[in-house]
């Protein structure tokens, strides 16, 4: 399995759309807080009621395959994300 730094990683969750106005799905995955390991096949990224870049924090929202949203947004702690588009994320 190919690697990426957390850096390139968190750039590209930072890029939102296309230029042609369609949102980015990722497949991601994640560790919660209570230790329950997450896999979203198909995530968007979204916004979270407090300051991202303070919190360390991205909120990712699974999609169905025409993007529409389907169960709730997950707050993840950047330092708890383990693979982003089948890319082992490294420090």
């Amino acid at each position: 399995m190919a690697n990426i730094r957390r850096n390139l990683a968190l750039k590209m969750l930072d890029v939102k759309e296309t230029p042609d106005g369609k949102q980015v799905v990722h497949a991601v995955k994640f560790v919660k807080a209570n230790g329950e390991l997450v896999f979203l096949p198909r995530a968007i990224v979204c916004g979270l009621n407090r300051n991202l870049a303070e919190n360390r924090e991205r909120g990712f929202m699974p999609v169905d395959a025409d993007g529409k949203k389907i169960g709730h947004v997950y707050p993840v702690n950047i330092d708890c994300l383990i693979e982003l588009n089948n890319l082992k994320i490294v420090f």
